[in-house]
């Protein structure tokens, strides 16, 4: 079961992001894009997710995932329940998410060092 302080953990370490408050709501950004975003009450995590693969996500555990608000389906973002996440689904989730949201060159030497460190 994961919390937002499994998230601020695992964000902390990822370069380029940081940690704001928008509205009492907390997202994680690198520079002005969010990449992950969270309920007032916390228990709700929207993240940067490929459009044309969170229709297959979201019918795979409708009980975890939800499609965005109407509003939100023309940006890539899904949304997903933190408590019915684990902490290796959620580190993947976020780690992918954030790498849609900094530069090609950042993302690749983060992925690089998670592989040599396995």
């Amino acid at each position: 079961m994961a919390a937002i302080d499994d998230v601020r953990a695992i964000a902390q370490g990822l370069p380029r992001s940081y940690e704001v408050i928008v509205r009492d709501r907390v997202k994680l950004r690198v520079g002005r894009i969010v990449w992950a975003a969270f309920s007032c009450d916390e228990t709700l995590m929207g993240f940067a997710f490929p459009k044309d693969e969170r229709e297959d996500l979201v019918a795979s555990r409708p009980d975890t995932f939800l499609l965005p608000r109407p509003s939100e389906l023309r940006y890539n973002w899904v949304v997903a329940r933190l408590e019915l996440l684990t902490i290796d689904e959620l580190e993947e989730l976020l780690v992918e998410a954030w790498g849609m949201a900094v530069p090609k060159r950042v993302r690749e030497a983060e992925f690089d060092r998670r592989a040599s460190t396995q």
